[in-house]
């Protein structure tokens, strides 16, 4: 027998309403850029901040504690993300909150709202063109069908070993990346490159460094979408993409596919959010449909693990770049126009050389995450629907 949503959980709210107040440290505060499109995680790299008073400050219904699940309603609908010990943030008001009651397990609620059929209802009532959104009165009355806590917990049990692979993934991916990244400051930022204490400093870079423009450095394809009488989900034609929505931890996850090529980034190349987030970076592993919203790029001498440190050190957070300026979108002009200070060819290498083993370590976590998040996703409708007894 099915019952409203609300029946299985002591609430479901959103976000504040208000603008929250903006801190230079203290509290996450979560926008739905920040969820995977997965559900497996929250990249806390694209998180603003708010003071830990205003966090102390939100009703109860609004604080996330470990067990409750988050569900994007505005925009890139229907990603869930469940609450784990240690969790501490706010969130914006595109992002709702359910806490489960007695009735249902918040693992078995998680999985739930990452069902076909959830997801189904959310596309069919959600309301509007440029940003789709579902209300908490259309969340509140959707119907389920919920099963005793005794099955719910045995179809947990089915499908958390992917998760905890999927997340072991995740972590290895963020560390291998942090790795290679401290190396990068090490060198670049501190000047503590090989031949360091033999390099003279002239107007404070190293003897042989030098200034260079973006146009420079990489070949830059950038994006332009093609009609949208051209896209389609079955995968005809190339995988395409135009924002950061299918972005992942390094690699795109291709869901679009357009007939009409205008613009291709080449397997292997980085791209490059160029619309708000400006300066988000992922890559793609195979050749790809560029849309106005992203660029491709490719090191000049094939250094691309360089490029890539290169990139994410300067822009390092949503919109921000590292000098400080913000962008809601940059130009093609004023993207090939950064400036750069790098270093000679052989230091570029030999930096290039230790960390391409580390990109290609990421890229083989990324495809046994991606694999078990296909299993699951394989599986979770067969045993929500029965189909698969347990």
């Amino acid at each position: 027998m099915s019952e409203r949503l609300e029946y299985y959980c002591k609430s479901i709210a959103d976000g504040d309403h208000q603008a929250p107040p903006k801190s230079e440290s203290g509290i996450p505060f979560i926008t739905i850029s920040c969820l995977s499109p997965n559900g497996n995680g929250i990249n806390y790299s694209d998180a603003a901040h708010v003071p830990f008073e205003y966090y102390e400050s939100l009703p109860s219904k609004r604080k996330p504690q470990p067990g409750d699940v988050l569900l994007s309603v505005v925009g890139s609908l229907g990603i869930p993300y469940l609450v784990k010990e240690g969790d501490c943030f706010a969130f914006q008001r595109h992002i709702a909150i359910l806490k489960p009651s007695n009735r249902i397990l918040p693992e078995y609620l998680y999985y739930l709202l990452k069902s076909p059929s959830v997801n189904s209802y959310i596309n069919s009532v959600a309301q509007g063109a440029a940003q789709r959104t579902l209300t908490l009165t259309q969340l509140k009355s959707m119907e389920v069908e919920v099963p005793s806590i005794d099955i719910q917990r045995k179809i947990i049990d089915r499908l958390c070993p992917y998760d905890k692979l999927i997340e072991n993934n995740r972590k290895q991916i963020a560390l291998l990346e942090e790795a290679a990244q401290r190396l990068y400051k090490e060198w670049f930022v501190d000047l503590r490159f090989p031949g360091a204490a033999d390099s003279e400093i002239i107007n404070g870079i190293p003897q042989g460094w030098h200034e260079e423009k973006l146009s420079d450095i990489a070949n830059v394809v950038m994006g332009q979408s093609p009609k949208s009488e051209y896209y389609n989900d079955k995968g005809e034609g190339l995988p395409f993409h135009q924002g950061v929505s299918n972005f992942g931890l390094r690699f795109v996850t291709d869901k679009i596919y357009s007939t009409s090529s205008t613009r291709i980034g080449k397997a292997g190349s980085i791209l490059f959010s160029v619309r708000a987030p400006v300066g988000r970076l992922n890559y793609t592993k195979k050749d790809i449909v560029l849309g106005r919203g992203l660029a491709a790029m490719n090191h000049r001498q094939g250094l691309q693990s360089y490029l890539y440190y290169l990139l994410k050190e300067r822009f390092f957070k949503d919109d921000i770049i590292g000098n400080g300026s913000i962008f809601a979108s940059i130009s093609k002009g004023e993207l090939l126009a950064q400036k750069f200070v790098v270093p000679t060819i052989e230091i570029a290498a030999r930096f290039n050389s230790l960390c391409a083993p580390i990109d290609k370590q990421i890229e083989k976590c990324d495809d046994m995450l991606k694999a078990a998040q296909e299993a699951r996703d394989r599986l979770l409708p067969k045993l929500m629907s029965g189909e698969i007894e347990v």
